[in-house]
């Protein structure tokens, strides 16, 4: 867990390590750790994105259930999972005429929390036309009345007559479900395979604090054969559309399993480029939101590194470890570590890991996590200098396809979309000839909304977005909004005007 040292306990610490107390913000980094003084985090933003002029807003539909993934059909139609509404609805993206694809009152939700109707990526078979919906949720595997969840992916049939989902196969069952970072993107690759992101469960924070982090635990040939995936957490996964584990996937401390990559938080954003490039979003703690590369085989270093191996604002507090002082004796803190509590900073960890291509909210050791404009309701994540990152989506229409059909957004090829949940802004992240680096990061819409996920029209000239159907945000000066929210549950479109 990321902590800012605070307090007489953490001083004496902070002392000890070596650690300065608090940090001057950036809005970025790099590998060298070097970074902009001056900037200002989180960034007090006035006027307007320079694109919500360029595109009209619509609001397509409402009264969503906290809608998670949105995704184009082949029909044209947009199929939505509702986390808290354990469903899958189809709107009509003219009218936003709502009818529910699938009822999944299995489904497990706890109040508050991440679980539920989660990810979906869709497929349509070369030759039969035949189209499937892969679905990920929360389901409960205990028959007594204590809930004991855990994560699941099926496949569904759709029946385009009574438009609708049945015919369930398991995919893959057993997987580690919480309340808290469950992460859950879900997409088809271009190779034909499955891949899914599993958070760290939330571990060593607020309810779970004193469970482990196994972000970088690697699942033994034991665990493989018997099928108990409790060493996902943490992982980005690749799968056989039936299940199995990909023949080709990396062999891990010895073993082959479905992890692809492993050392994650909370990755919510997944998406491929034209050439086959995976690219990745990931929540940070309290600084340090990333964009990845997602490699295979990868570390990416969490819980011991944040971001870049810089020692900035952030150490790693193992709560679960504590001694003598057992964890569940302590009353967990985001200011204050225990010295009974074991610390590491970045430098600790020296095994190599892939560094992100991109960080927001990378800031000094000296930057005040306690901004008085927060304190009410202690809603201090909100000044906290990351952004939230929640999904992504590739727009790699061709300047040749575009010049030729007068379709696509002028200024978008080879760039990717990035909704934010505390910061109610989406941003444009465009990549660096290649695809493998980031030039530059543009607002495009900035709204008291909690935006999750996007989506694009076939003509690439619309923009669907789903919004969160409640939960925090931060205007434009960086202060908590005391209004509801603007679209609460709702799929909003941004269409580029004539």
């Amino acid at each position: 867990m990321h902590h800012i040292l605070r307090g007489p306990v953490a001083t004496a610490l902070a002392l000890a390590l070596g650690t300065s107390l608090t940090g001057a913000a950036v809005t970025g980094g790099d590998p060298s750790g070097t970074s902009d003084s001056d900037a200002v985090s989180p960034p007090a933003r006035t006027g307007t994105p320079p694109a919500s002029g360029m595109f009209a807003k619509r609001v397509v539909a409402t009264g969503l259930q906290d809608p998670y993934e949105v995704v184009r059909a082949p029909d044209g139609s947009l199929w939505v999972t509702e986390k808290t509404g354990k469903k899958v609805t189809r709107v009509d993206p003219k009218t936003g005429a709502k009818t529910t694809l699938l009822s999944l009152p299995q489904a497990v939700h706890s109040e508050g929390g991440q679980d539920g109707v989660l990810g979906l990526a869709i497929e349509q078979r070369r030759g039969t036309g035949e189209v499937y919906a892969y679905i990920s949720y929360t389901n409960d595997i205990d028959p007594t009345p204590a809930v004991q969840a855990r994560t699941k992916i099926e496949r569904y049939t759709y029946d385009p007559v009574q438009k609708r989902l049945h015919s369930p196969k398991a995919v893959i069952a057993g997987m580690p479900a919480s309340n808290d970072h469950q992460s859950a993107r879900l997409r088809l690759g271009p190779d034909g395979k499955l891949y899914y992101t599993i958070g760290d469960q939330g571990v060593n924070q607020f309810g779970n604090t004193c469970k482990p982090s196994y972000a970088m635990r690697l699942p033994t040939a034991h665990e493989v054969q018997g099928r108990d995936w409790i060493a996902y957490q943490g992982k980005t996964l690749r799968l056989n559309t039936d299940g199995s584990v990909p023949s080709d996937n990396p062999v891990l401390g010895g073993v082959r399993s479905h992890v692809y990559t492993y050392g994650h938080r909370n990755a919510q954003g997944l998406a491929f480029g034209p050439d086959g490039t995976l690219y990745s979003n990931e929540q940070g703690p309290k600084t340090d939101d990333e964009i990845n590369i997602l490699k295979k085989g990868g570390n990416y270093g969490w819980p011991n590194v944040s971001g870049y191996r810089d020692d900035k604002a952030y150490v790693y507090a193992n709560w679960s470890a504590s001694w003598p002082t057992p964890c569940d004796e302590l009353t967990f803190s985001n200011f204050e570590i225990p010295k009974t509590v074991p610390v590491q900073q970045e430098t600790d960890f020296k095994q190599p890991f892939v560094q992100p291509i991109h960080t927001f909210g990378t800031v000094g050791s000296d930057f005040n996590f306690q901004n008085p404009r927060c304190a009410r309701g202690e809603e201090w994540s909100l000044c906290w200098p990351t952004i939230a990152p929640s999904s992504f989506e590739h727009y790699g229409m061709s300047r040749k396809s575009a010049e030729a059909t007068g379709k696509g957004i002028p200024g978008w090829n080879n760039s990717l979309v990035m909704t934010t949940l505390k910061d109610g802004t989406v941003y444009r992240v465009d990549l660096t000839p290649g695809g493998q680096g980031v030039s530059k990061v543009t607002e495009l819409f900035m709204e008291h909304n909690r935006f999750r996920d996007t989506e694009f029209s076939a003509d690439g000239r619309s923009l669907f977005v789903a919004t969160d159907s409640a939960g925090p945000v931060r205007d434009a000066q960086g202060s908590p909004v005391s209004d509801p929210l603007e679209n609460p549950g709702a799929i909003i479109e941004y269409r580029l005007q004539d």
